[in-house]
């Protein structure tokens, strides 16, 4: 870990025990809070890829920034909503951690869904402008052109540290 970390002690919770669903329990192609939550923290070839703490060597499950209650989907309008609680109020990853789920769920979903990201309500200083910026098409787009804050969200995504 560097020096300076904004959460230099988070409360690290263990990892729920999850068991792959090999059944199709939507045969209409519908989507529940469920199968988000199982692509967010995605069992690939028997490993476990949890999306990693840009800050700290956790998954944000295990800080408890995100958890299967915090998910929404409305399948007839074709809409998700991502709500997560940054683990201080003046997290300053609070917007690569939208831009991890964010990138995530672009891979695994089509783009008829509509994804809204947002932080818990109270839960961040600037709630307002983290919100914007991670709903914002083009915002988001700029952010992922840059070189460095898209190799730090492939590194939360696709590191093996955990």
């Amino acid at each position: 870990m560097t020096l300076g970390l904004i959460n230099a002690n988070p409360v690290v919770h263990a990892k729920k025990e999850r068991v792959a669903r090999t059944e199709d329990l939507h045969c209409d192609d519908s989507v529940d809070p469920l199968d988000i939550y199982d692509i967010l923290f995605s069992l690939f070839s028997h490993f476990l890829i949890d999306i990693r703490d840009p800050e700290h060597p956790y998954s944000l499950e295990q800080l408890s920034v995100l958890s299967e209650e915090s998910i929404t989907v409305d399948d007839k309008l074709g809409r998700i909503l991502i709500t997560f609680t940054p683990t201080i109020q003046h997290c300053s990853m609070a917007t690569v951690i939208g831009l991890c789920l964010r990138v995530k769920l672009q891979e695994c979903f089509p783009p008829h869904y509509k994804v809204d990201i947002k932080v818990a309500h109270g839960s961040h200083a600037d709630e307002e402008a983290v919100n914007k910026q991670l709903n914002d098409k083009e915002r988001v787009a700029a952010a992922l052109e840059n070189p460095n804050l898209r190799q730090l969200v492939d590194e939360c995504l696709y590191s093996n540290e955990l």
